[in-house]
């Protein structure tokens, strides 16, 4: 083993080197196969029942009393239609409309990508990690300082993202690439999204340009017909609220285009208590169901079933500052209270993994465990930003994006059922009385049959002791991913495309530019 901690071995991955099944190779790292985590673990419920219908009832309050405004002028059509009332842009609605809406929406539902074998399921208790997205900014170690972000980098987050097993889907661009125009930007990097990775993919709703030509792609991917496409959920689109209640213009049109096809819609307000919810986190959980709940209702009136989640960025501000917090005690509590009302309307729930670190630091990591804990404990079905986040969501980072993934695998080990078995082999009663009170377990034949598979084994942390660290080059946790990172995309292979359906998406771009892409103000 090197400095940095990786391992140079010959052996069959599950992974290849772009996270492919079936490739031989030098393998960088040893990583866990893919696979959908089961989260069996009882839900941490803070709210007492009748917690839950108070906050509940405050949310169907807003809906009633308060209104939120549509900002979408088609929006406010369709649910003034449906019976709601309406007053210029704001919306009223009945809790009994809401909760007939709210019944249609299944409880699970899969997202199927181009490649079916990394069809990822939604709902249940499946947890599905995600990787960052959408930071204008981007840092790493060789760089040294916070810069825009370029496509260069973002393909460079993207092949990160195919090639870690432990990430599930492909969520907005992982970093902004600025020096791509607005205009086109989402075809340029929906055609690397694609091209470098085959799990399933995210569509901005911003202007119905957007939203047509990522769908138009993913179909085209996919080798789909249009009919094929709009059976299942073939990629999703996640909205926020523009907090306190709002919903607005562009984010509803892509809402309602995606509807009426029958992809994945997550809705996902950004609530942060003592400035845009208020203080107390039981208010700011309040608003933001609210926030959700009409958003789902104004999709399932559209297209009765369409697949709907709802998420939570429930966290809080920094009062001296005014600056976002995350990965706080608030945030923990207000993922888990969100997951029980999540569970009260029978949806699927989105949570993140966030910090508000400016560098892949410790403060980076206790705040990013903190969040995908409470993810973990309010029973989240998909983990957004769950790799490579920083500065509160302005920064990209492949050194935390790698730091991430190797707590992600710890996480998906812990969740492994045959830690806890207690069959007679595993409670061993043989081996301990072959040991008796005077030996040792590394030679029995119980130990030397199991040694290889019994417990986690990193491929980022380093469990030397510090002589032995700092004999090796005293190589800090970053350094060690930064070095990965590098070995990562050198060795990157897309995962295979039909050189024909790659030709058809490459013309579709080059229409679409010679067009002019889309508008740039919304």
């Amino acid at each position: 083993m090197d400095a940095a901690g990786t391992k140079d071995i010959r052996r069959k991955r599950s992974g290849g080197r772009a996270g492919n099944a079936g490739r031989r190779g030098t393998a960088i790292i040893d990583q866990m196969p893919w696979r959908i985590p089961v989260n069996n673990d009882a839900p941490t419920e803070p709210l007492r029942p009748e917690g839950v219908l108070r906050i509940h009832d405050t949310a169907m309050r807003i809906l009633e009393e308060i209104g939120i405004e549509f900002l979408n002028e088609e929006a406010v059509a369709i649910l003034k239609s449906a019976g709601c009332t309406v007053n210029g842009t704001n919306v009223r609605m009945g809790r009994d409309f809401v909760m007939e809406m709210v019944s249609r929406a299944p409880s699970q539902f899969t997202i199927t990508p181009r490649n079916p074998d990394r069809t990822i399921p939604i709902g249940g208790k499946h947890i599905l990690f995600g990787n960052v997205s959408s930071p204008p900014n981007y840092w790493d170690m060789e760089i040294g300082r916070k810069v825009p972000g370029t496509r260069e980098m973002c393909q460079n987050l993207l092949k990160l993202t195919q090639y870690f097993n432990c990430i599930h889907f492909a969520g907005g661009y992982p970093v902004e690439p600025c020096d791509i125009h607005a205009s086109v930007r989402h075809l340029d990097v929906l055609f690397d999204k694609l091209t470098l990775t085959d799990k399933a993919t995210h569509a901005y709703s911003l202007g119905k340009e957007r939203v047509e030509d990522v769908m138009e792609m993913v179909r085209i991917a996919g080798g789909l017909t249009h009919e094929e496409f709009e059976a299942t959920p073939r990629m999703y689109t996640n909205i926020n609220s523009t907090s306190p209640l709002k919903h607005d213009q562009p984010m509803m049109d892509g809402w309602m285009r995606l509807a009426r096809r029958g992809q994945g819609l997550i809705v996902t307000p950004f609530t942060l208590a003592g400035a845009m919810a208020p203080v107390t986190m039981a208010g700011a959980v309040a608003q933001s169901i609210a926030e959700a709940l009409c958003a789902v209702a104004l999709a399932q009136w559209i297209r009765p079933g369409v697949a709907c989640a709802i998420g939570t960025f429930t966290s809080n501000v920094d009062m001296k500052s005014g600056a976002p917090a995350f990965g706080t005690p608030e945030y923990m509590r207000a993922t888990q209270m969100t997951g029980q009302l999540a569970r009260f309307y029978g949806l699927p729930m989105r949570s993140s993994g966030v910090c508000a670190a400016n560098v892949p630091d410790g403060q980076a990591m206790w705040e990013t465990e903190h969040s995908l804990w409470a993810a973990m404990q309010s029973g989240t079905n998909m983990v957004y930003h769950a790799a490579g986040w920083l500065e509160g969501g302005l920064i990209a980072s492949p050194e935390k994006f790698i730091m991430d993934c190797e707590v992600i695998q710890q996480l998906q080990r812990y969740m492994e059922p045959e830690i806890c078995d207690t069959s007679d082999d595993a409670l061993a009663f043989d081996a301990i009385k072959e040991v008796g009170p005077s030996g040792h377990f590394f030679g029995i034949q119980h130990t030397q049959d199991r040694y290889t598979t019994s417990f986690y084994q990193p491929f980022l942390s380093d469990w030397k002791n510090f002589e032995a660290w700092e004999a090796a080059g005293a190589v800090w946790t970053p350094e060690r991913a930064h070095h990965l990172f590098k070995l990562i995309v050198n060795d990157f292979e897309p995962p295979a495309m039909n050189a024909g359906i790659r030709d058809e998406l490459a013309d579709f771009v080059a229409r679409r530019k010679s067009e002019g892409g889309a508008p740039t103000d919304f």
